[in-house]
């Protein structure tokens, strides 16, 4: 099983699977997911031709399971670490809600000497907290709610969770009913330490600064029914933050859209990944 090394303190190791040969393309997953969750993407890339490479952050999946280093600072620093222990070049960053953080903080830490796109889907960034000069954004109390829910009954709160994760009560053809179970049994193998911190994490992160560095072919994904990460607070202000980005809407389609829609998600990935 692969792991790479990650020094920012604490110190852990990142689980990642490598599977292709080709461009390489990195996907990062969402809350409180693990590499699992891309399983549609993975066999897509690698049947179109591509190096298809997917990690579990700290704290999830595989990934070792630290105290600490919940931060976009350290999740950057950890992905960093993968980039260079693999020799990752001309790649592909692909991150999902809030694996788009990862990919803005890596970006703005670290530039794009390594990278040649980047893909924010359904993605957290640009700032969902509100404040002064960020006045649409939700409120704290969203977040410490979450955060108390978490600490409170953490498989309680994954039971509700996923169903407005994936808009259950919405149509929802050709998606197995075994879709939320799933995702419930990747999120109960994370660390609860990491489930609720991370939320801080993805909630008060201002990643603005960081989408000026994006200097590359960057594309957009978003549902328009997205209840988890709204898309008038995040694709829409990241398309118009990032000069020349490819802005796609996803229609009808919720967060966990890299399910109920991988045909539609895929295609789109393919066709950027060629242009």
């Amino acid at each position: 099983m692969p792991f790479v090394k990650a020094v920012a303190a604490p110190a852990t190791e990142i689980h990642y699977v490598d599977a292709g040969a080709g461009q390489p393309v990195v996907l990062i997953h969402g809350w409180p997911l693990s590499h699992r969750s891309w399983e549609s993407q993975i066999v897509a890339l690698v049947d179109a031709g591509y190096r298809c490479i997917a990690y579990d952050r700290r704290g999830f999946g595989e990934s070792g399971k630290p105290a600490g280093g919940y931060d976009y600072d350290t999740f950057a620093s950890d992905l960093n670490d993968l980039m260079v222990a693999l020799d990752l070049r001309d790649a592909v960053l692909a991150g999902f809600s809030m694996g788009g953080g990862e990919v803005a903080r890596y970006i703005g830490r670290y530039g794009t000497g390594r990278v040649a796109k980047t893909m924010l889907l359904g993605a957290v960034p640009p700032f969902l907290l509100k404040t002064a000069d960020n006045p649409d954004g939700a409120d704290a109390s969203l977040f410490d709610g979450m955060i108390q829910g978490v600490k409170a009954d953490r498989l309680g709160f994954l039971d509700t969770f996923f169903p407005n994760f994936y808009n259950w009560d919405a149509p929802h053809g050709g998606v197995t009913n075994d879709l939320i179970p799933f995702s419930k049994s990747v999120a109960w193998s994370a660390s609860p330490i990491a489930t609720a911190a991370c939320i801080t994490a993805f909630g008060t992160t201002d990643f603005r600064t960081d989408l000026k560095a994006f200097d590359i072919p960057t594309l957009i994904v978003h549902g328009d029914a997205d209840r988890i990460v709204p898309i008038d607070l995040s694709g829409k202000k990241s398309a118009a933050a990032i000069k020349g980005s490819r802005f796609e809407i996803l229609k009808g389609a919720p967060h966990g859209f890299a399910a109920t829609h991988a045909r539609e998600l895929n295609a789109l990935m393919l066709d950027f990944l060629k242009t």
